[in-house]
């Protein structure tokens, strides 16, 4: 099997292991969105759970992941001492993110209000603190988590690590389940079941890669100077990842002054975050090692086809995607939420904040795509300037536009500004060579799958007309969307392969999973 194919099939475990857990998400909601709706529960409890998230994205996936995979990958490639290296960066960051987790504890107030002001005043806020101070070691959990994540993606072991948002989905369904049937506060049992969900997928994570001769143990923590190299790439990551997490502070800053708007875009957020964790996600993963690598043995060509062909399957999953949430958004939402406390005047909301971000979607997916040709190359600084500029326009985007467009402008703002982001990433390759050059195939396949794309939106448009009161009558509309998502996917390939745009070979050679996977 090619180093391509080799590419997609692990982008297929990921992928598909990121369908579970982004279904079971949506699961999830829809237990949360019955029961909770968008009132000041609901709020309160998803600007908690946000907290530990944001942290978790700027130390674990962002800074430090980014630095650490690319070295760890090398490390392993010329066998020198990796494990060495990742118990030295476990230690450091299990004694870090404790000291922080305490401190973030008696600064909770503080932090609820730097996201949620429009909170200040109302009940919202003492829940919010509360909910917070329960969940907030999540980001311990999550974040050791995710750096024993990053040394099996490095080793070429996806599965487990894939598997492990799964379990946070399934001990949260299970806690909503759980409290609704004994009459317990519902907000309070979930904020216990995201640390339970966090010791859990630690525990999962690190017996897999215990399992595969990876075992991570905590010592006396020791800054050794791979150490120190690792610090001194991730400073640009980091601060790129608080650039990232800053345009986040201001949407949740701009819906936090309109009731409810938090628990919209919420929803609507998870709704779009279904194929960009998907596909997005799933390539960023499995990119990033292998372009380290790849850099690493010299293979110039090698890199620059593994870009092609990520930057190839994410137009074919994405592209429709985004077709769909921006035609049919209302259906979608009324399906899946539309029940319990979650009104129909609550659809509407989601339902236009979901069309907005459906239009970036293919920027957010190339975002991925593309920052693992700079990380491969231990250039963070490069991305944390455009993440600055993305982060200017996107506050006066959100913050101007809220005065007119309310809690859409944050949508809004976040949609332009990764557009433009995604842009600049692009624009920075052509400094790189070959590695995100668009080869003859890409050039072949990108505009047949625009077409197809086009054909599949001409047809769920033309359906929806025909079937828009069978989609607004109560138990006909989960069948009619049903049908309707089916024509939109049937239509889409089948147009795709009459225009020749689907890459049979290297489809048929990723599908051809190894055993040892």
């Amino acid at each position: 099997m090619s180093r391509p194919v080799k590419m997609l099939s692990s982008v297929f475990t990921v992928g598909g292991w990121t369908m579970l857990s982004r279904v079971g998400g949506l699961i999830r909601e829809m237990m949360l969105s019955t029961f909770l709706g968008a009132g000041p529960v609901a709020d309160a409890f998803i600007a908690a759970f946000a907290l530990p998230n944001m942290f978790r994205r700027f130390f674990a996936e962002g800074a430090f992941n980014m630095a650490f995979v690319p070295m760890f990958a090398k490390k392993l490639e010329a066998n020198e001492d990796p494990l060495g290296f990742a118990r030295d960066a476990f230690s450091v960051m299990a004694s870090f993110l404790l000291v922080f987790t305490l401190l973030a504890q008696l600064a909770m107030p503080f932090l609820v209000l730097s996201m949620n002001s429009g909170f200040l005043g109302d009940e919202r806020f003492d829940m919010a603190v509360f909910f917070a101070r329960i969940c907030f070691p999540y980001v311990f959990f999550i974040s050791l988590a995710a750096l024993l994540s990053g040394v099996l993606n490095a080793s070429g072991r996806f599965a487990a690590a894939a598997a492990a948002p799964v379990l946070l989905n399934v001990i949260l369904i299970a806690t909503i389940a759980t409290a609704h049937y004994l009459d317990m506060d519902i907000g309070l049992a979930l904020s216990w079941g995201v640390v339970l969900a966090g010791i859990g997928q630690l525990v999962l994570v690190w017996k897999a890669a215990a399992n595969a001769g990876l075992r991570l143990t905590f010592k006396i923590p020791h800054i050794s100077d791979d150490l120190k190299r690792m610090f001194i790439i991730a400073l640009p990551a980091g601060m790129a990842a608080g650039v990232m997490q800053i345009n986040l502070l201001v949407g949740r800053q701009v819906a936090s002054y309109f009731e409810g708007a938090i628990a919209w875009l919420y929803y609507a957020d998870r709704l779009y975050q279904l194929p960009l964790g998907v596909v997005g996600i799933a390539i960023g993963i499995v990119l990033l090692p292998d372009l380290a690598r790849r850099l690493r043995a010299g293979d110039d060509a090698g890199g620059q086809d593994a870009f092609n062909r990520a930057t190839e399957f994410a137009m074919l999953i994405t592209l429709p995607c985004a077709a769909g949430l921006m035609i049919i958004p209302e259906p979608i939402i009324s399906v899946l939420f539309e029940r319990g406390k979650f009104t129909h005047t609550d659809t509407l909301a989601t339902s236009a904040a979901v069309a907005i971000y459906g239009a970036g979607l293919p920027a957010f997916v190339m975002q991925k795509v593309l920052q693992p040709v700079y990380f491969a190359r231990g250039d963070t600084k490069t991305p944390f300037y455009y993440a600055v500029a993305s982060m200017v326009i996107n506050a006066v985007l959100a913050i101007g536009l809220s005065y007119t467009l309310g809690y859409l402008a944050a949508a809004i703002g976040t949609t332009i500004s990764s557009t433009l982001l995604a842009f600049m990433l692009w624009y920075g390759t052509r400094k790189m060579g070959n590695a995100a050059r668009i080869d003859a195939r890409l050039k072949h396949t990108a505009p047949r799958i625009l077409a197809a794309t086009v054909v599949m939106s001409g047809v769920i448009w033309a359906m929806a007309q025909f079937m828009s009161g069978l989609l607004a009558v109560g138990g006909w509309r989960v069948a009619a969307l049903a049908a309707l998502i089916c024509a939109g996917v049937i239509s889409f390939f089948l147009a795709a392969l009459v225009f020749g745009a689907l890459p049979k070979e290297g489809l048929r050679g990723a599908l051809k999973r190894k055993k040892a996977s």
